[in-house]
């Protein structure tokens, strides 16, 4: 799958829908677009350290049977040799580490991300509690709507999960401004139902999409 790009009429899309959204609801709603949640620095190494002692280990057991011999020097010179080729590899192309990722792994690091960045946009300190970030994860292929505490006791998680599924799924067919635009326009119509607004309904954070 292609990167995934927005333009400036994207990002301008996506505040439209934000204000739209949030005209008639004492809710808030946050965007962000993260390319990866981690560097998975641990992959390059165990990976390639992995493979090359594999190769070794294959080299030296099945050497014999072929008739040839190996000397260890020339053992460790390959393991040596083969450790630096994956390792320039891994360095070529990142999005090769999450091929060796395993998938609880990566959803772990997205949702931790998710985290990191509802409390650094401030949506846990909304006067009735009524912050929710829409989050999309490109490398682990994530998507996640949270809600704070306000929001979660009275919208079951299913709703949100909905929301999710068609976000991935404009994601997956490279319409993902679209997909914000859908997940923010169905969000805004639930926190409507559960928190309309009023005559006093500041605009306590920003309407925007935030790339990192």
């Amino acid at each position: 799958m292609a990167q995934l790009t927005f333009t400036p009429a994207d990002h301008a899309r996506v505040t439209d829908a934000i204000r739209a959204a949030e005209a008639a609801t004492t809710g808030e709603i946050y965007a962000v677009f993260a390319r990866s949640s981690d560097a998975y620095v641990f992959v390059p190494a165990t990976v390639a350290l992995g493979l090359s002692l594999l190769a070794a280990l294959v080299a030296a057991l099945l050497a014999p049977l072929a008739g040839f011999a190996i000397s260890a020097l020339a053992l460790v010179l390959s393991q040596v040799a083969a450790t630096a080729l994956l390792l320039v590899l891994f360095a070529a192309m990142p999005r090769l580490r999450l091929a060796f990722v395993p998938q609880a792994i990566a959803e772990e690091r997205a949702h931790r991300t998710a985290l990191a960045q509802f409390f650094a946009h401030n949506l846990h300190s909304t006067k009735g509690r009524t912050g929710i970030l829409i989050f999309v994860s490109e490398a682990e292929h994530y998507a996640e709507v949270l809600a704070d505490a306000g929001i979660a006791a009275k919208v079951p998680q299913e709703a949100w999960d909905a929301i999710v599924a068609k976000l991935i799924e404009a994601a997956k067919a490279d319409r993902l401004a679209e997909g914000y635009i859908a997940a923010i326009t169905a969000a805004g119509a639930i926190l409507t139902e559960h928190f309309p607004g009023d005559h006093r309904n500041p605009n306590e954070i920003p309407d925007r999409l935030v790339e990192i």
